[in-house]
């Protein structure tokens, strides 16, 4: 959410920024909507401020026995009286249409952040490792896939498009790569949360789903929403709060199920494991001073970085342009892990800051140490990572020419020893 006040001292900056990420002008719409808001309520405080003076003048008119002055003030009360309601009904109206005009603006983009209009326009920070090449034809994991346990056809027939039933082999090594990926976030200082997965919509307007993305969410029949992504429970912990200085920074992290209706990626990666419906995902999720956010962003990005090298997976970092930013996003980082059967990078993890954009929609604030006011939270999410793809990405790297697939040594813990999948054959 942005602050009117700061666009109505510089409206044309405000517009720059958001030419960068293709979005029209909107100041002067914004700034018009604000000017008859405080109007009204100027003449609304007028208005009451008018009929307590008149109240003191009726009592001094009565006791100076003036009774045709009493009844002439008494008339013009009534009329504020009358014309009040409609003046507090004209500003709730406004200060909506204004709340909902800010509420559909994205956030600013860094002043790092590339220009451009989608992927093709993402800058390469770094590559990491080097992509894994066979002396057999690389299978894509849906080809790997289902002789260890991915079963496409019974998780559509049981739910429909986008959903696998993951049973066997692959199971044991989802819930292996989620409790790794939990241990190494936890390991670089983030709080373990259990957090609901169910949310109202004031905690998914506050991280930005709402009121924009909503066809991108599954809601329930008594009005609650499944939770995109653990970002919205775990930034909403700090909702509506004034910390101290001395809190920050909170970190958090969760291992949960997420729920999208990937209602715009139709005809995106119909096959697989790529994009479901219902999938587990470790997040991260920083509540930091502003002074802390940019270190944080790289801090928490190599955090994230961190899984993929200890899994000997071979990734590139890049760095989104503004047309490819997500909603909430002043600068995000993706990580793309290497996919041998498919000869590509793909998407593994998205690390945003997102400023103050998200701490305004919460009203989540903080005091500065020694004084007397409160500055509002900076919030950053990431995701360390995607658990399904990163599945996928140990099935293609690590597959053998038989089928089976080996075992990474840091995840060879969690499953006994164990050091090869093989497929059923």
């Amino acid at each position: 959410m942005h602050d009117i006040r700061l666009i109505r001292d510089d409206p044309a900056a405000f517009d720059a920024a958001l030419a960068k990420r293709g979005v029209a002008s909107q100041s002067a719409s914004l700034v018009s909507l604000d000017e008859q808001r405080r109007a009204t309520i100027a003449e609304s405080q007028s208005a009451q401020t008018r009929r307590n003076e008149l109240s003191k003048a009726i009592g001094q008119a009565k006791a100076q026995k003036d009774e045709a002055k009493a009844q002439s003030l008494m008339a013009e009360v009534a009329s504020l009286k009358e014309a009040l309601p409609a003046l507090e009904a004209d500003e709730a109206r406004l200060s909506a249409e204004l709340g909902d005009m800010l509420a559909a603006i994205p956030n600013l983009p860094a002043g790092d952040v590339p220009e451009g209009g989608g992927e093709d326009d993402n800058a390469l920070v770094h590559t990491r490792g080097t992509p894994t090449t066979f002396a057999f034809t690389a299978g894509e994991h849906d080809v790997i896939g289902p002789a260890l346990g991915l079963d496409f056809e019974t998780g559509a027939a049981m739910s429909g498009a986008r959903f696998t039933l993951v049973r066997g082999p692959a199971a044991k090594l989802q819930r292996a790569l989620g409790q790794f990926m939990l241990d190494h976030v936890s390991e670089a200082g983030f709080e373990q949360v259990s957090p609901p997965l169910l949310v109202r919509d004031e905690a998914v307007f506050g991280t930005g789903q709402l009121p924009k993305f909503s066809e991108d969410l599954f809601r329930t029949t008594d009005g609650r929403w499944l939770i995109p992504t653990a970002e919205v429970s775990l930034t909403n912990i700090v909702r509506e709060q004034i910390l101290s200085e001395a809190e920050l920074p909170l970190r958090f992290t969760a291992l949960t199920p997420c729920f999208r209706s990937e209602a715009g990626a139709a005809g995106r990666d119909t096959r697989g494991y790529i994009r479901q419906h219902q999938f587990d995902k470790v997040e991260m999720v920083s509540i930091v001073t502003p002074d802390m956010s940019e270190a944080e962003h790289e801090r928490m990005t190599a955090c994230a970085e961190g899984v993929l090298d200890a899994l000997q997976l071979p990734f590139r970092r890049m760095l989104l342009c503004t047309g490819d930013m997500g909603f909430t996003a002043a600068r995000t980082y993706d990580l793309e892990v290497w996919l041998p059967g498919q000869a590509r990078y793909r998407e593994i993890s998205s690390v945003s800051t997102c400023t103050d954009f998200q701490a305004r929609r919460m009203n989540a604030r903080y005091r500065p140490e020694g004084e007397k006011g409160t500055r509002f939270v900076h919030t950053l999410n990431g995701s360390a990572l995607a658990v399904g793809r990163t599945l996928v990405a140990v099935l293609e790297n690590y597959q053998q020419e038989d089928g089976s697939v080996a075992v990474p040594a840091v995840l060879q813990p969690y499953l006994g020893g164990l050091t090869l999948l093989e497929p059923k054959r």
